[in-house]
């Protein structure tokens, strides 16, 4: 993802302040509840628990809309902050590729709205993480198709190192089945050791996990907080990770640093 669309992210989620996902909720103690089962895949459904994601406008120029309706049928109006947003638009290419993060703003009656979130014709698969007033946490998920893609990219073999920017991200750890299990990202920035990250969506960093099988959305949570006294910024960034079935993920982790956020991808295998 681009240094600059990760710019865009930072003025959306100044509107609309709201939490993190893919390490969202309860998984972590200290932040607002999530969906049950740190292990549980999310995001392959457009309807969970009464709401449903609507896609609006879909196109390569423009905006992208899309309404949240609830049990009774109306769009959904009424949202709670969750790491520092109302609502985590993640979009990527059904190949795993095109990766974005944004957060879109909401208009009053219902349809939240954002710049043109795609990378180009292709297909792909949107998430909406949100939680809905008196509502559990949510990870809703629809296929979008923008006609005209090229053929899709093979998934990049596993890798503990990613680079981006000049910096690079070092993985430890190994994603397990059925297990929780710790993931470490030590940041490097042209070899010297990154110590003063700087706070993202309520953390120093911020890590989606997509299944490659289906893409399937896991939540992920990170060991502590900016301000807890104990959690250091950087270089190492822990998370902890239920991977449901064996077999190959892709990770993308958000860090900011000299107020321009980053994203680091690595292919992971959950062994059984």
């Amino acid at each position: 993802m681009n240094t600059h669309q990760h710019h865009d992210h930072e003025q959306h989620h100044q509107q609309h302040q709201h939490e993190q996902h893919a390490g969202h909720g309860d998984h972590h103690a200290g932040h607002g509840g999530h969906h049950a089962g740190h292990g549980a895949p999310q995001g392959l459904a457009a309807s969970d628990q009464g709401y449903t994601l609507i896609p609006e406008t879909v196109g390569p120029e423009g905006e992208f809309t899309f309404r949240i309706t609830g049990p009774d049928g109306a769009p959904v109006t009424a949202y709670e902050p969750q790491h520092e947003a109302l609502l985590h638009l993640i979009v990527v290419r059904r190949d795993l590729s095109g990766y974005r993060h944004v957060h879109p703003t909401l208009d009053a009656d219902g349809t939240w709205r954002v710049a043109n979130p795609f990378d180009g014709p292709a297909a792909y698969h949107a998430y909406a993480d949100f939680k809905a007033v008196g509502a559990a946490p949510l990870t809703l998920g629809v296929d979008l198709t923008l006609p005209g893609g090229s053929a899709a990219h093979p998934l990049p073999e596993a890798s503990a190192t990613a680079t981006v920017d000049g910096y690079t991200v070092t993985l430890a750890g190994q994603l397990t089945a059925g297990a929780a299990a710790p993931l470490t990202f030590t940041v490097t920035h042209d070899g010297a050791p990154v110590a003063d990250l700087q706070p993202y969506l309520a953390a120093y960093g911020h890590l989606v996990a997509l299944r490659a099988a289906d893409l399937a959305y896991l939540h992920v949570h990170p060991n502590g907080e900016p301000g807890d006294g104990v959690t250091a910024p950087g270089p190492e960034i822990t998370f902890h990770a239920v991977a449901p079935t064996a077999g190959p993920y892709r990770l993308y982790l958000d860090f900011k640093h000299g107020d321009a956020v980053r994203t680091a991808e690595f292919t992971a295998l959950a062994g059984a």
